[in-house]
């Protein structure tokens, strides 16, 4: 399969003309990790080239003059470049025009982020913190304006999903048709009443016309269809958009719906193709003839078996995408069509939270919250990240040893087409909730793991470098894993001479494994081994004790902690002022 995407990253310009508008643009596109395009000497000159060349433009000058210079340049919200000014101090990142379909809210905040100033968003989603329409990434049509404006007004608002697309969380003055409202209270769930009649509404479909009614209507078109096409060497993109537009109308679907362009590898450089992709803006993905030969399709043909090797290219490639077919081949003399729908797929994501300080939660695991409209997991863990959630986010926190019925509750939900959050601490990967999760049965599911930093990592950092070297990470809890079999890995790390992480060392009711599990490692290492426990790492009352395998105290450890075991390298040295570190030498040979 060849992939063609024409999404690439948008071209950013600055407008610059003085030294420190010139290194504010350096550290900018270092926070960038590309170089941007510059634009020097006279700013008015340097402001109208950009606005032609660029997606989005970073201004250096001051509001008003980036203001009169762009007004004369203005022509529509869905084509003019997204513009954030940056004062001369670099404290304020300002989204001037195009905040969201110009991305310049997106651009002001992860730069504001970097530089360490503040976006001053004005759009009235952002200000509240709502999810604005115009941002997931879908087509609108109709009275985006007016529905917004209801949302916004806390206005009962109706909502029309066709299918199960998923969708961020919307404030709860928007009501879905034939849902039942619900909140979430421990382990409660309770009915809320009828909403009032709703005043406007928000349709989701990928037909290209939705039945008109008396209230204020938007449309949203998700990217759902998959559109296969064949075509002679040589055939122009305006005579495949012509087959494509006819295709379409016949079907009452939406050409803003479509998700991707397919064909075959022998048409996979086909400019007609590849211009017609690009008008799109979608990808064109080319599947191997021999693929293709092997789909069972309604219409096979001699003619393109003979040319490239299939039957069939425009339905065979549609199903090679993994689209149900709905519109059965439509042709002309130079080409051929077919239509397809991509499966709806509640989204699951298993987000890690990081060992507990804000500053240490993935900008990642930050987005993924902001667009889930589910959110489960220990009631600790939601409490830490509950301030960041968007308003009608249906959040279900419980208590420990509920960690079955969270998972299947968080699958559950989003087989109904739901954008759900499991959230634990840590890394969901290392012993958390991707695991289990993934083992109940995800199949049918869009699913995201989503990393964080694991305690492990956090407590090393806070220690020094004691995982400088090869490490093991062991769990001392006997709860998921018999004692014999922790028993034969700690001797295993014994011998292997790793430093070795215990997680879940110690418990009000397990007060014999830690002295053991110590016992087993001091049968290969010296009593000088250096033992670090770290306390709530991260956490305002974090507390970190070094002592040796000779020395340490096992009641300094509890279930919020994790005990470091050196390996006979691992050493304790002196840093800043008074401080020690425990370090794991890399045996770094420039060192010598």
């Amino acid at each position: 399969m060849t992939h063609a995407d024409p999404d690439a990253a948008p071209r950013i310009g600055q407008v610059v003309g003085h030294p420190a508008a010139r290194a504010t643009a350096d550290r900018i596109d270092g926070l960038l990790g590309t170089p941007t395009t510059r634009y020097d000497g006279p700013a008015s000159a340097g402001l109208r080239r950009a606005w032609t060349e660029c997606d989005l433009i970073v201004s250096h000058l001051a509001l008003g003059a980036t203001t009169r210079l762009i007004a004369p340049l203005l022509a529509s919200k869905h084509t003019d470049p997204g513009v954030v000014v940056v004062d001369e101090a670099a404290r304020y990142c300002v989204p001037l025009v195009g905040g969201h379909v110009g991305g310049a809210n997106a651009l002001a905040t992860r730069l504001a982020s970097g530089l360490g100033a503040t976006a001053v968003l004005t759009t009235a989603t952002d200000a509240l913190g709502l999810t604005a329409l115009d941002t997931l990434g879908w087509a609108t049509s109709g009275d985006l304006a007016g529905v917004t404006r209801a949302v916004l007004d806390g206005r009962p608002v109706g909502l029309v999903r066709e299918r199960p697309w998923p969708l961020p969380a919307l404030p709860g003055n928007v009501a879905e048709a034939g849902v039942a409202r619900t909140v979430t209270r421990g382990s409660h769930v309770e009915t809320l009443p009828e909403p009032p009649p709703a005043v406007a509404r928000i349709v989701v479909s990928d037909a290209a016309e939705v039945p008109a009614g008396a209230l204020p209507t938007v449309v949203l078109h998700p990217r759902s269809l998959v559109v296969g096409m064949g075509c002679n060497r040589g055939t122009t993109s305006e005579a495949l958009r012509a087959l494509l537009d006819a295709t379409l109308t016949g079907a009452r679907l939406s050409i803003a719906s479509v998700a991707a362009l397919t064909t075959v590898d022998a048409k996979a450089d086909e400019p007609g193709l590849v211009e017609l992709a690009a008008a799109l803006g979608v990808p064109l993905v080319a599947y191997p003839s021999d693929d293709l030969a092997t789909r069972d399709v309604p219409n096979p043909s001699a003619a393109p078996a003979a040319a490239v090797g299939t039957p069939s290219v425009a339905e065979a490639s549609v199903l090679a995408h993994g689209a149900e077919l709905l519109v059965e081949k439509h042709k002309t003399p130079e080409a051929t069509c077919a239509v397809g729908r991509l499966p709806v797929l509640g989204r699951l994501a298993i987000v890690g939270l990081g060992p507990g300080s804000h500053d240490l939660l993935t900008p990642r695991a930050h987005r993924v919250l902001s667009e889930s409209s589910v959110v489960v997991g220990y009631r600790p863990y939601v409490a830490q990240i509950r301030a960041l959630l968007r308003p009608g986010t249906e959040v279900v926190a419980q208590g420990m040893g509920t960690e079955e019925q969270r998972t299947a509750y968080a699958i559950a939900r989003a087989r109904e087409g739901r954008a759900v959050a499991l959230v634990c601490g840590g890394d969901p990967a290392i012993y958390a909730m991707a695991s289990p999760t993934l083992e109940q049965g995800t199949e049918g599911l869009e699913v995201q793991v989503v990393p964080g930093v694991t305690a492990e990592l956090a407590a090393s950092a806070i220690l020094g470098a004691p995982l400088g070297h090869d490490h093991a990470t062991i769990s001392l809890s006997d709860l998921h894993t018999d004692w014999e079999t922790i028993e034969r890995r700690l001797r295993a790390a014994a011998e292997g001479d790793f430093v070795t992480t215990l997680y879940n060392p110690r418990s009000h009711k397990r007060v014999e494994h830690l002295p053991r599990a110590l016992a087993l490692l001091g049968e290969h290492r010296p009593p000088t081994t250096p033992v670090a426990v770290v306390r709530n790492a991260e956490r305002p009352d974090q507390w970190v004790r070094i002592a040796t395998l000779a020395t340490f105290d096992v009641e300094w450890v509890d279930m919020n902690s994790l005990v470091v075991v050196g390996s006979s390298t691992t050493r304790v040295l002196p840093s800043g002022l008074g401080r020690q570190v425990m370090v794991t030498p890399r045996d770094y040979r420039w060192l010598a």
